[in-house]
């Protein structure tokens, strides 16, 4: 009789042990959720995997035949009137080859309905507008480039790719940004410079950018 009682413990105590750590685990992966949803002050510039792809052709880049489309394939919502919960701005620069690229205006915006996604641009100093319903969102520049419909991956962008004499280097900040640059993520103020060029030239990325006022 006391053999089957103590067993019967030893089942009951593994039985609330297991139990303990099912929930210890779920607490644990709905942290990772939460933090995952969360965007902005992360020291960590990478976004995760955002893949654009899109044209394979030489700069110049002009906008898409239809940009509600692209910014639909971009996962962005497409909406009537800018988003409030969040509002922030990041800035890309692009140089080939020494030369600077622009960043087309109305990247995101159908000037014909007067409608706009939640990530676009509204002139050429390659300022990204965020302005969205949601305030758990995160947002890449592989997104930017899926609405532009310009390939950028870790092996290059549009029709560049890197070679033994040319590169794609990215720059967040200043500082380089190693790995896949489609996967950064875009935050208040972050200054994001992407450079195609020569393997051994000197590169003078900018650490930050004049934003307006109310920017």
């Amino acid at each position: 009789m006391q053999l089957q009682e103590a067993k019967a413990r030893r089942t009951r105590r593994l039985i609330t042990g297991a139990a303990i750590a099912v929930v210890v685990l779920a607490v644990a992966a709905g942290a990772v959720v939460i933090a995952s949803l969360q965007g902005g002050g992360s020291g960590d510039p990478s976004g995760g995997s955002a893949a654009a792809a899109g044209r394979r052709d030489l700069p110049p880049w002009s906008l898409p035949a239809n940009t509600s489309d692209a910014a639909k394939a971009a996962g962005l919502r497409v909406g009537p009137m800018e988003g409030t919960a969040a509002h922030f701005h990041s800035h890309l620069d692009i140089s080939v080859n020494g030369q600077p690229i622009a960043v087309p205006a109305n990247i995101g915006v159908d000037p014909a309905s007067g409608q706009m996604s939640e990530l676009h641009t509204h002139d050429e100093r390659g300022v990204l507008h965020v302005e969205a319903p949601t305030a758990d969102g995160r947002y890449t520049l592989g997104q930017v480039f899926t609405e532009w419909q310009v390939r950028l991956d870790a092996e290059g962008i549009g029709g560049l790719d890197n070679s033994n004499t040319d590169s794609l280097r990215a720059y967040v900040d200043g500082k380089r940004f190693q790995g896949d640059p489609a996967t950064i993520q875009l935050t208040a103020h972050r200054q994001i410079s992407l450079v195609y060029g020569p393997r051994d030239a000197t590169d003078d990325p900018a650490a930050s950018y004049a934003f307006e006022q109310g920017e």
